[in-house]
């Protein structure tokens, strides 16, 4: 594909007249330091892959032309060559902001960037090609290098008995484009993928966006509007868990800025929906209902109420770049005029008038009932889809082995761990070496899943390993545990992820 088959590069090493080249090895310490010392690479846990499987053996030169097809862009000084796609590909970062160019330049405004984002299929263009030829250029590199996985079914074959086939443009349609944009953010950990279901991305709907923060703007915009006609008085009356609930407020955006720095969407976006779970919290301990029954709470009803629209509003206000289309809905039900909704103002509290007035609305995130969705959702799919040819994939389970009783079990002792790096064992083309961070300090485990998985698969992921096994020694490497999979109809294993938010050491039970 693109040329760059393992083929043509054997064939123009051999005959380097017919291609040109960028000499590579003179860049290949720096680009090693880059990777492995500094804070370049986001994950980390990604350098020592590229370190081990492109610089240590030897970083190869690089042919930078093709004369195999015509369809890339001609070298300017032979025109029997075009450029290796990677080259002008990655070039367009700084000439579409005007290098070299006499008509217009950004450069200087814009470069370096912040941080690139890339899927990891293409990292080593990105960690180590085009560093290079910046570092050949004498240009400053960017800032980061931010490496994300992909959205996986966790191994298994789309069925719509499952309700694990994804179509983007029904989902759209169905739930909004906020609503999927949070999911896809939420579930998936920079560097590693994210098993995505229908199922999975309703149950995160409901969770946090109707349960949370939906239920968070219907219940003080309806209590605002019941209690006062809409319009708070200015009158105040400070209370028992005041200080809390601002407190976690204000502190919010410095937390959201420290996780985006480092590209960790889902934490910033934990951080954010752990202020509206506080918030929904001090509403049951304040209980708004019962101050509304007492004329003298007035005051006190009224900070309450506050406080909560102050807390949407800058909860919305840090959630508007992920949910674009909803956030300005939240803003108009709580009374937040254009000037209330900054950046800066995301790290004050006291920002909306004493005297706010809201306006209710439609429900922001109605909840889904899952049953009757999946089961709707697979219509819908079964309509679109061309029928299959067979009920089932003619995979015949493995006998069940015989009863054991509850001690049995318990001699089995599950954990989760995290997979904090993973090489291939030299001397094995089935085995994997993986260093798991298991609550405990660290431990080695070698898993027989090399025919299924690369190394870069797993880093970053959470697994369930059996902790308890007795060590052995595979192929010389010593061996600490276990990791569980499952079989799979083609006889291959998958892997079994556990949620990503578990902590590491977590017992299964």
């Amino acid at each position: 594909e693109n040329g760059c088959c393992p083929e043509c590069h054997r064939e123009v090493t051999e005959a380097k007249e017919e291609a040109y080249f960028f000499k590579m090895s003179p860049f290949a310490e720096r680009i090693e330091k880059l990777l492995t010392e500094t804070d370049y690479l986001q994950p980390k846990t990604r350098a020592t892959e590229l370190v081990n499987n492109f610089i240590k053996p030897g970083l190869e030169d690089l042919c930078v032309s093709r004369t195999t097809f015509k369809w890339g862009i001609p070298v300017t000084f032979d025109d029997k060559h075009v450029v290796y796609v990677w080259i002008d590909a990655l070039s367009n970062y700084i000439s579409a902001l005007g290098f070299w160019n006499e008509q217009y330049n950004d450069f200087d405004k814009f470069w370096p960037a912040d941080v690139h984002m890339v899927a990891k299929d293409i990292m080593r263009f990105h960690a180590i090609i085009w560093p290079a030829m910046l570092m050949a250029l004498d240009l400053p590199l960017p800032k980061h290098l931010a490496v994300h996985g992909w959205i996986t079914f966790n191994g298994q074959k789309m069925s719509k008995s499952l309700g694990n086939v994804v179509d983007p443009f029904i989902l759209g349609e169905r739930y909004g484009a906020d609503a999927i944009r949070y999911h896809i953010l939420r579930e998936m950990a920079l560097g590693a993928d994210s098993s995505f279901s229908n199922e999975i991305m309703i149950n995160r709907i409901n969770s946090d966006l109707a349960n949370g923060l939906g239920n968070l703007v219907s219940r003080t915009v309806a209590m605002a509007d019941k209690y006062f006609g809409g319009t708070l008085p200015a009158d105040r009356e400070a209370g028992d868990f005041d200080a809390e609930l601002i407190a976690e407020a204000e502190e919010l955006r410095a937390k959201v800025d420290e996780f985006m720095d480092k590209t960790q969407i889902n934490n910033a976006l934990a951080e954010i929906f752990k202020v509206v779970s506080r918030a929904n919290k001090y509403i049951d301990e304040t209980a708004p209902w019962v101050l509304g029954k007492d004329e003298s709470k007035k005051a006190r009803l009224a900070t309450v109420l506050y406080n909560l629209l102050e807390t949407i509003r800058i909860v919305s206000t840090l959630l508007s770049n992920f949910m674009p289309t909803t956030m300005p809905k939240v803003w108009e039900q709580i009374g937040a005029a254009e000037s209330d909704i900054t950046y800066e103002n995301a790290g004050k509290f006291g920002v909306l008038p004493a005297d706010v007035t809201v306006h209710r609305g439609e429900i922001i995130f109605p909840r889904i009932d899952v049953n009757k969705e999946i089961e709707e959702l697979n219509k819908i799919i079964g309509s679109n889809a061309e029928p299959e040819e067979k009920a089932d994939d003619g995979f015949e389970p493995a006998p069940i082995a015989d009863e054991i009783t509850i001690d049995d079990f318990a001699k089995v002792d599950l954990r989760v761990a995290l997979v904090k790096d993973c090489e291939k064992v030299k001397k094995s083309k089935k085995l994997l070496c993986l260093q798991l961070d298991d609550g405990f300090g660290g431990r080695q485990v070698v898993s027989g899943i090399a025919a299924w998985y690369k190394p870069e698969d797993l880093i970053g992921k959470k697994v369930v390993i059996v902790a308890n096994l007795k060590p052995v020694k595979l192929c010389g490497v010593e061996s600490n545990g276990m990791i569980c999979a499952a079989d799979t109809p083609d006889g291959a294993a998958s892997v079994i992820f556990p949620d990503q938010d578990l902590p590491c050491g977590a017992k299964l039970r």
